[in-house]
């Protein structure tokens, strides 16, 4: 353990947790309870802004205030039509951490962010958004490869770490994308990582409030099932999402095709074609979350789905993923010192 703790203290205390193990934000899932049940059991939750009505983030950031009283993060999309509202609602709250996802935040968003005291992370995908997040002023970064489930880039994970992780060392980097045991959380460790965030892998814990079929879902998947979705052409700059098979990936092929049709007919910017994508996904991913619609809805998924089986709580996964992390340690140690 004395390795670990002097391994993932920049993660400590960058986050102020005991265990620097993020569970990424999830929309429709990431909410006040879940998010305080994470913190209090010693992670770092981030709630889900989403494109939630403001009043409703509103409620959301309150019930997690009284819920816990240690830190966490909101996680607001750029992208949304709210985002704007939602950033002024997470200054005006004084939430300890703020989390740019989606696209770029603008250097004067981030800080304005900072200046209401927060700290600030954002996301990078490839090692050219990691450069201009950095020098925009950013606090900390998540650097999330491809093999993650959701909204993904076009970068591996593995590529990432050559290319940022031990090449950039400004600020404290939080590693994502196909994580899901301790042994590996040991080695990004080893390799400079501040500490690791993780979302496939919480689905399959008891205090993550989840439809069972959705949850079951996870737990039946192989790693091949995660699929990227295709992007039918290049007019509407649709990013790719990972999720499990099913037929939500031809609907979603579909409404693409209308889209395009639709543009090129001067009958929606692209814009709003934009808009409509995110649109679909926000809503099929709530109708397989809550309603257990696991066949139209849309069941984000990492690839490291296929390494999660088993269900259990937020102290035997942080208990596990510790024991399997100290384990990798003193192995490594073993074969470095004979």
């Amino acid at each position: 353990m004395e390795q670990l703790n002097r391994l993932w203290k920049k993660g400590q205390d960058f986050l102020g947790v005991k265990y620097p193990i993020m569970a990424g934000a999830m929309t429709w899932i990431s909410n006040a309870n879940f998010v305080s049940a994470v913190c209090n059991t010693g992670g770092f939750g981030c709630l889900a802004a989403g494109n939630m009505p403001p009043e409703l983030l509103s409620a959301e950031i309150d019930r997690t205030f009284e819920l816990t009283d240690k830190p966490f993060a909101v996680n607001l999309i750029t992208i949304s039509p709210n985002y704007h509202e939602h950033l002024k609602l997470t200054i005006k709250k004084k939430v300890p951490f703020i989390i740019f996802a989606g696209s770029f935040p603008k250097a004067s968003e981030i800080k304005m962010a900072r200046e209401s005291g927060a700290k600030v992370l954002a996301f990078a995908s490839n090692d050219s958004i990691a450069r201009r997040m950095i020098d925009s002023g950013i606090d900390a970064l998540i650097l999330e490869g491809s093999e993650a489930g959701g909204h993904i880039g076009h970068v591996s994970l593995i590529i990432l770490l050559q290319q940022v992780l031990l090449k950039m060392d400004e600020v404290p980097i939080f590693v994502a994308g196909g994580i899901a045991t301790g042994q590996l959380m040991a080695h990004l460790l080893l390799a400079g990582a501040a500490g690791v965030q993780m979302g496939t892998r919480f689905i399959l814990t008891e205090e993550c409030e989840v439809h069972p079929k959705f949850r079951e879902a996870f737990r039946r998947a192989r790693a091949r099932d995660a699929i990227a979705t295709p992007a039918i052409g290049s007019e509407l700059n649709v990013v790719a999402v990972r999720a499990l098979r099913n037929k939500g990936m031809s609907i979603f092929s579909d409404l693409q095709m209308d889209l395009i049709i639709k543009n090129r007919a001067g009958e929606i910017t692209k814009k709003d074609a934009q808009y409509e994508v995110e649109n679909f996904w926000m809503g099929a991913l709530r109708n397989a979350v809550q309603d257990g619609d696991v066949e139209t809805g849309s069941v984000m998924a990492g690839q490291s789905v296929g390494l999660v089986n088993k269900i259990q709580n937020l102290k035997e996964l942080y208990d596990e993923m510790i024991g399997e992390a100290n384990a990798a340690l003193r192995l490594a140690t073993k074969r470095l010192c004979g």
